[in-house]
């Protein structure tokens, strides 16, 4: 099946990886973006060093999808983490894997392999045009905005890779919510996931601290336990040991309206030793000394205790042990999803077929962030826009090959 038209609507991951598979089986491919160029989350993501995958046992990896996990698995599947580190070789990107199991070019940077991606659709004739933004349909047409004027495409298929509401300033605005819920699409409200939480400092503390990194305590929620690092922000709590727990603090928000994230400020210690090396300090001595020498504790994390356990200072050992291995930091809300990693909600993963079309809207397909699922950070977000670009774009030739449309 060659020669058909394919439009494809936006310019991630999972919408360059589409463009690659179906101009790889021949057919007519043409990316459309609303930015000035493409990729722009994705260069964003590589800034700092760009996990494109997990090394992880994949029995595992594929458990990291949450509630969606068995619903994504054949497109995981279908394009699994030795899979992408093989694609990337094909670019020419050595990659290599860390020692927390994350997979990084060696270049670290994001850029390099984009040039080569897209040269390599260059070179499959896949054109790319730039700043068309997506409208919504007309009857049985595409309807763009362009610097040039409304713009009308029809194609013989389509291919919907508009991404969620994190970061809209990069092009991810959740925009394309309202037209599909006019045709029917059951859209779960868009929500923020790997992000930060407001919490209620008082002013000394969230000044003095904005910024001060949390280092080496272990976190617990309704996500389970997970030791790590966060930051102290003006408002609240972010970085990755925070995004970890994010899913769980905010559908508990949610839930119960209310939600705790429990620290241990000094995992290597069990409750009674830390009772004991804090019950031989000096009583005389003053407080952030009984800290620092019973129990290893000094700036950020003396103050946290300080922070959240006014009456810290005249506790007992025993009592000042559990609270030390037992923070309970209680988060107000999520940060703004414009603030977010990534985010929650989307297309109901029920309102597409297994060849990921949308059901109210035969020859529309879906993939990436605007589905509903969600993961950590640690290479599993882009792993699957990748793995559901692909898995979409072979429904999507798929169809084409079929009698029944």
């Amino acid at each position: 099946m060659t020669g058909k038209e394919i439009a494809i609507i936006g310019g991630g991951p999972a919408g360059l990886m589409a463009a690659e598979t179906l101009s790889a089986l021949g057919h007519s491919v043409t990316v459309y973006d609303a930015m000035p160029t493409v990729g722009r989350k994705f260069l964003l993501a590589g800034k700092s060093g760009l996990n494109i995958t997990h090394a992880e046992n994949h029995a595992r990896f594929l458990t990291r999808f949450g509630a969606a996990s068995d619903r994504l698995r054949a497109a995981l599947d279908g394009f699994t983490p030795e899979d992408i580190q093989a694609w990337a070789a094909g670019l020419g990107i050595e990659t290599f894997t860390g020692s927390s199991g994350r997979v990084f070019p060696k270049m670290m940077k994001a850029s390099p392999l984009l040039r080569a991606w897209l040269k390599r659709l260059e070179g499959q004739g896949v054109k790319v045009l730039m700043r068309h933004r997506f409208e919504g349909f007309d009857e049985g047409s595409l309807v763009f905005k362009t610097p040039d004027g409304v713009k009308t495409v029809t194609s013989d298929a389509v291919l919907l890779a508009l991404g969620g509401a994190s970061w809209p300033r990069l092009g991810s605005d959740g925009a394309w919510a309202p037209w599909l819920k006019e045709r029917d699409v059951e859209i779960n409200d868009l929500r923020p996931a790997n992000c930060g939480f407001d919490i209620g400092w008082s002013e000394n503390f969230g000044e003095r601290f904005a910024g001060a990194p949390v280092k080496s305590v272990t976190a617990v929620s309704d996500a389970g336990s997970f030791r790590g690092e966060f930051v102290i922000t003006r408002n609240g709590v972010e970085g990755g040991l925070v995004y970890m727990h994010a899913a769980a603090l905010r559908d508990r928000l949610d839930q119960d309206g209310s939600a705790v994230l429990e620290l241990d400020l000094a995992p290597g210690r069990t409750v009674e030793r830390l009772a004991r090396d804090l019950a031989r300090q000096d009583a005389k001595a003053s407080f952030s000394t009984r800290l620092r020498k019973g129990a290893g504790l000094e700036g950020v994390k003396a103050a946290l205790v300080r922070e959240i356990m006014p009456q810290a200072a005249t506790a007992g050992p025993e009592q000042l042990a559990r609270a030390i291995k037992s923070l309970p930091l209680a988060v107000l809300r999520p940060r703004p999803i414009g603030e977010a990693i990534s985010s929650a909600g989307g297309i109901s993963l029920e309102s597409i077929d297994e060849s990921y079309m949308l059901k109210a809207l035969p020859g529309v397909f879906a993939a990436g962030e605007m589905l509903d699922w969600e993961a950590p950070t640690g290479g599993y977000l882009l792993s699957a826009c990748l793995a559901t670009g692909k898995a979409a774009a072979r429904g999507l030739h798929a169809w084409l090959g079929s009698s029944t449309h």
